[in-house]
């Protein structure tokens, strides 16, 4: 797997990504200390107001941003939002009202927003090997993973020497070294392809779920996950705290079962995927997640918590990670962005629902149930997407009867009465229309 960072430009944008999530971190700890300062009793209802706000920003933003940059260079466009997040992070410990939070959180989520997606719709074009784009997703997979469990331990260290408003400057420096780093290699701009509206190119991305079966089941597959991950997001301290009576020291190491389980299974899924197709894995992963869910109702032991939690991140893996090969085989290089765009709002708007319903149900239903609903629509979402997503797909021959013999798409094609037969993977593009 490590091979991947062989590639100069691939390696400095993984650190980039690394250190930023690494200070991206340090501000949600320092954040949530902040709101239990300006809100003293309402802290929670601040902190959940900034992760609705977080999401909208996500859903909203993403699409729309990616419309009006997708033609600008990627590299100016990526050092120019960490510069903006570097400097929403300065401003955060000066802010002396609620409503500045909010503010700040905002456009701090928009410039992700941009940002995420424009630097996940890079790395393709960065490894278009699919192997070592493989390897890359798995990478990424660790990171996010290592995130979970690195930032609050170093946020934990650093405020044994400082004020927890410090933490902000850990993150602007995450930011500014990002920057850095990615500025000091060279990226391949996005391919122009044909001139579009506005209109037409904020929903591109989201009509191309709708024409593509296997982004159909894709989406599918980000509401299933997200069912099965917000047990675990939402009602951990509510589990180990309320429930088994633990404390917080416990909530940390249980969150810290899943992030292992999940790293587990990025670590094994390169060598998977030479053997098993994608769909087959992420489907499977979905069934770990049901598995799990089910077995949790009967949980009552912290040790029981710890290995159902360990196992949900192994199926919550297994959907996720291969999602970008996914992507990357749906749409050609130019609309890439507008895809992974329309991803990262789609599944974000699947957490959208299933937080607070995870939440909702936790507070007035019992946590039995909360498990039963969660795992029923998780599995809703895996037999949605086994239907959507058709086993064939590819496979998909077609004839291009308005391309020329010596156009490279049609390099292994025949000649067949209407034109030139291939076959490849399903995919919309200015030659699948």
């Amino acid at each position: 797997m490590l091979k991947v960072l062989a590639n100069r430009t691939y390696r400095h944008l993984f650190l980039a990504q690394l250190i930023a999530l690494l200070g991206t971190g340090l501000a949600t700890v320092a954040l949530g200390l902040q709101a239990f300062e300006l809100a003293d009793g309402n802290a929670g209802a601040v902190l959940g107001t900034a992760l609705a706000i977080k999401m909208i920003a996500y859903v909203v933003v993403a699409p729309i941003a990616t419309a009006f940059t997708e033609q600008l260079p990627r590299r100016a466009m990526l050092v120019t939002l960490d510069l903006i997040r570097a400097g929403v992070a300065l401003c955060l410990p000066f802010i002396t009202g609620v409503w500045q939070a909010y503010l700040l959180i905002f456009v701090l989520q928009a410039a992700s927003a941009a940002f995420t997606p424009t630097f996940q719709a890079t790395i393709p074009d960065v490894l278009p090997d699919e192997d070592d784009y493989t390897n890359a997703l798995s990478l990424s997979r660790l990171a996010y993973d290592l995130e979970k469990v690195a930032s609050p331990l170093l946020a934990a260290v650093l405020l044994t020497l400082v004020n927890y408003h410090n933490l902000y400057l850990g993150t602007v420096v995450g930011f500014l070294v990002s920057a850095s780093l990615v500025v000091s290699v060279l990226l391949p701009n996005p391919k122009l392809g044909e001139p579009r509206s506005i209109y037409d190119r904020t929903t591109r991305g989201i009509r191309l779920y709708l024409t593509v079966p296997r982004l159909r089941g894709l989406f599918a597959l980000n509401l299933a996950v997200a069912a099965g991950g917000s047990m675990v997001f939402v009602n951990t301290v509510v589990l180990v705290q309320s429930v088994l009576t633990l404390g917080e020291r416990y909530t940390a190491i249980a969150l810290a079962s899943f992030g292992l389980g999940s790293m587990l299974a990025a670590l094994l899924l390169p060598r998977l995927l030479k053997k098993v197709d994608d769909r087959p894995t992420m489907l499977a992963g979905t069934v770990v997640l049901v598995a799990a869910l089910l077995v949790g109702v009967f949980t009552n032991s912290y040790g029981a918590l710890i290995v159902v939690w360990a196992v949900i991140g192994i199926g919550y893996s297994l959907v996720l990670t291969p999602s970008g090969r996914i992507l990357r085989r749906s749409a050609s290089p130019e609309e890439r962005p507008a895809l992974f765009a329309a991803q990262f709002a789609l599944s974000h708007g699947c957490w959208l629902i299933t937080y607070p319903l995870a939440g909702w149900l936790g507070a007035t239903a019992g946590i039995a149930t909360t498990y039963v609903v969660l795992a029923t629509l998780t599995a809703l979402g895996a037999f949605a997407a086994a239907s959507l997503w058709p086993v064939d797909e590819e496979d998909d021959r077609h004839v291009h009867a308005d391309l020329t013999p010596d156009h490279p798409h049609l390099s292994g094609s025949k000649v067949v009465p209407g034109g030139y037969e291939h076959s490849h993977s399903s995919r919309k593009d200015r030659y699948h229309r």
